[in-house]
């Protein structure tokens, strides 16, 4: 019986979100971190990396719709698509429902989160067993550096800057990401808090100014991480996210969505004034 066991996550030491927790699915640890699955009473399943909410069942769709289907439709034909983590599956879930994609490449460090996700949280992960998906046990940041293969479009769909991904924050990987992408590639990064870390939002966005013509950051909402306002980065070597994106490709397109929608790909890049104000200069929407 867990009728009385609620998980917090604490961010920083002001901050808490506690949830009501019914079970324990999983319980492990990794080399890398400490992996959780549980089954909340007003969420469904959520995962838990070192005790940092990833993903739960009630509101995942949001951030796997905003990190895929912007890049995917400002990219005229995006055939080959890298994912550096995502462990839980979200995003190559959506990544593969673009007609147009070919291979869809998947790098993710930690095993047992991809392990933990395929049985405990299929409506993320079962995708992984997609035949268009390639899935590869290893560090992302090597991948990039010894790759020869060129991606239409990178996204990095990573935790927070600590532990494993921190060096998914840094200019060498970017400068590699930049060797991998085609000539008209784009990278989506996960991209923090304005409200909370706006100094990772800064350092990541001057990292990528070094390498792309065109960087951008977007926003979207949800459910469980800190402030409820959520990013994403845009960088490319040539695309534009809102001259060179045109709605009528996602009517087009078939594919229906539960966040995403061909109006809010526009707004979602009108930024409230303290985030455009805070990172003016470092993006072309500011």
């Amino acid at each position: 019986m867990y009728s009385d066991l609620w998980i917090e996550e604490r961010f920083e030491d002001f901050l808490g979100l506690r949830l009501k927790v019914e079970k324990v699915l999983f319980s492990g640890k990794s080399e890398f971190q400490t992996v959780d699955v549980v089954e909340t009473k007003g969420h469904g399943k959520m995962l838990l990396n070192d005790g940092l909410i990833m993903v739960t069942e009630r509101d995942e769709f949001a951030y796997h719709d905003m990190i895929t289907h912007v890049p995917m439709f400002v990219h005229p034909n995006p055939k080959n698509v890298l994912i550096i983590g995502g462990g839980d599956g979200g995003t190559a879930r959506e990544v593969i429902r673009h007609s147009s994609v070919e291979k869809c490449v998947m790098v993710e460090i930690d095993g047992m989160v991809v392990d933990a996700c395929k049985e405990h949280i299929p409506q993320t992960a079962s995708a992984l067993n997609n035949p268009k998906v390639e899935l590869i046990i290893g560090d992302g940041v090597k991948y990039v550096k010894e790759s020869d293969i060129k991606f239409d479009v990178i996204l990095v769909d990573s935790t927070d800057p600590i532990g494993p991904a921190a060096p998914l924050f840094g200019s060498e990987f970017y400068g590699d990401v930049f060797n991998c992408l085609t000539d008209n590639g784009i990278v989506v990064s996960q991209g923090e808090s304005s409200w909370y870390a706006m100094d990772i939002q800064k350092s990541l966005l001057n990292v990528l100014n070094e390498q792309f013509q065109n960087t951008y950051l977007y926003s979207f909402s949800n459910l469980t991480y800190p402030g409820g306002l959520w990013s994403f980065t845009f960088a490319s070597k040539s695309l534009d996210p809102l001259k060179d994106f045109a709605m009528s490709r996602v009517e087009k397109s078939g594919l229906e969505f539960d966040y995403y929608n061909k109006e809010l790909h526009t707004a979602c890049f009108s930024l409230p004034n303290f985030a455009r104000k805070g990172l003016k200069g470092l993006i072309q929407n500011a």
